[in-house]
């Protein structure tokens, strides 16, 4: 497999893409379509975690089948877990790895290996950002630093956008609460 090289180039594309939306939802898009083309793999998710269910939710992904994302509910406390705790984790054979919960779905699918890094917003772990590969990859350091540094701008970006969509709410309520009437006596 012919490994692309990231540059400082390619990070800052990323980022500019992604810090120039304010739309949540565009963030997760932007990010795991960069990812994937950035690295040329299979492809890209990212997942946050439901803190009722303590499931991976996929907010977005780019390039797996619909079968595979319909797969089953993915569990933060087993599926890869200590990319949740510990920081980022490479699987070169998904085909004998004990940490995956579904390895018979990622080899049908084609996957060979797996780069899971946390997404932290204040400390907390809110997701996951993945990179699948169709040949087996040894991930390096590069590799590794590049997908945990998009992880992280993508979680930042995504905070800012529930904050400023907090914030547009607040604004919209305080403007319904105004009595007309004090705002004649002035």
């Amino acid at each position: 497999m012919i490994k692309q090289v990231i540059t400082y180039e390619t990070l800052l594309k990323i980022t500019s893409a992604i810090s120039a939306t304010r739309d949540p939802e565009e963030v997760v898009v932007l990010t795991v379509e960069s990812v994937k083309a950035a690295l040329d793999v299979k492809g890209c998710t990212l997942f946050l975690i439901d803190r009722k269910t303590e499931e991976l939710k996929i907010a977005g992904s780019y390039g797996l089948s619909q079968n595979y994302l319909d797969k089953g509910p993915v569990s933060s406390l087993t599926s890869i877990a200590e990319s949740l705790k510990e920081g980022p984790v490479a699987i070169y054979d998904v085909s004998d790895d004990p940490r995956l919960q579904y390895p018979e779905e990622a080899i049908k699918e084609g996957i060979a290996s797996i780069l899971s890094a946390p997404i932290t917003v204040h400390g907390q772990v809110i997701g996951a950002l993945r990179v699948y590969t169709s040949e087996p990859w040894d991930f390096v350091l590069e590799d590794v630093n590049f997908v945990h540094a998009v992880a992280q701008i993508a979680g930042m970006a995504i905070d800012l956008c529930r904050l400023n969509k907090g914030y547009k709410n607040s604004i919209e309520i305080l403007k319904t609460m105004r009595d007309p009437k004090l705002l004649k006596a002035r």
